[in-house]
């Protein structure tokens, strides 16, 4: 079985990257200056956020290319596990890393609202592609939380570092706002791929097997992260995915409605609801009406 690196706190990575700690809860490190390595898999206590400093070349989303190829940012949340492939060959790794401890961020402003930066949840290919202004930038932000590591600690360092990071991870949603739009084409074809298979859902027998269709199944089956999958769809219609899915719930429920050969018991299993009282329930506060008032109004 493959051994896996844990790094639980900021030294023990800075350990692993010969980097000295400045800090207990917070670093950041240049990886031009570690040792070369050899492929490893990790598990992060820690959030880290990889910048690669790699050459993309040209990406192509949907028909067109855009050239945004000054650096790679990866988020990485406590608990999670990556690695990184390379055949078995020896490679000096590129690029800078922010890494702080949960307990940096606890009680600030910033530690109420973290899982607000959803990024921190996707897959590795929904990674954000910067273009050489927003590269700027991010190395901007990095050099001033770097420049206040080198100084002494005292009561101002962690409000300034703290506030720091938080500048940092708005600009990466701002930037991650500009990555939905540049796709826009390919998210296009996502949506349209997404509509099919709730359509598809409901001519199956899925909501009677596994129930009501969820955020989660959808995005695996687009082979999206649940949180990627979410924004994007909220980028691009306005609506939440949950809300988007029951939307056609709704929609499926009103053509069934008209099948009076069916109860309104019936046709809330077909569509995957345990209890037909929460399908009636939903269902009234959607439309207005109960079922049964809706299929005599109509």
């Amino acid at each position: 079985m493959e051994n896996i690196l844990k790094f639980d706190t900021v030294a023990q990575y800075n350990a692993f990257n010969d980097h000295e700690t400045l800090h207990p809860l917070v670093s950041v490190l240049d990886f031009s200056k570690t040792h070369p390595r050899q492929h490893f898999r990790a598990n992060f206590g820690v959030y880290t956020i990889f910048l690669k400093e790699v050459k993309c070349g040209n990406l192509r989303y949907g028909c067109n290319y855009y050239d945004y190829e000054e650096g790679t940012l990866v988020f990485v949340a406590p608990g999670q596990v990556i690695g990184v492939e390379n055949n078995g060959e020896v490679y000096q790794p590129q690029g800078q890393v922010l890494v702080f401890h949960p307990d940096l961020i606890r009680g600030t402003s910033l530690g109420r609202h973290i899982e607000d930066y959803t990024f921190f949840s996707y897959e590795v290919h929904e990674a954000l592609h910067l273009s050489e202004r927003e590269h700027k930038v991010i190395l901007d932000c990095l050099s001033k939380i770097k420049l206040e590591l080198e100084l002494p600690i005292d009561k101002h360092s962690r409000k300034l570092i703290v506030s720091n990071i938080e500048l940092f991870l708005n600009y990466c949603e701002r930037f991650y706002d500009r990555q939905f739009i540049t796709r826009e084409q390919v998210n296009k074809g996502i949506l349209q791929r997404f509509e099919d298979l709730l359509t598809d859902y409901f001519k199956s027998d899925k909501p009677q097997e596994i129930g009501l269709p969820t955020v989660g199944y959808f995005a695996e089956q687009l082979h999206l992260s649940a949180n990627y999958f979410g924004d994007m769809v909220k980028k691009e219609t306005g609506k939440s995915a949950q809300e988007y899915i029951h939307l056609k719930i709704m929609d499926v429920a009103k053509e069934k409605i008209f099948d009076t050969s069916k109860t309104v018991s019936e046709i809330a299993y077909e569509l995957g609801f345990k209890y037909p009282q929460h399908f009636s329930r939903a269902f009234k506060q959607h439309v207005g009406s109960t079922p049964n008032e809706y299929r005599m109004l109509n």
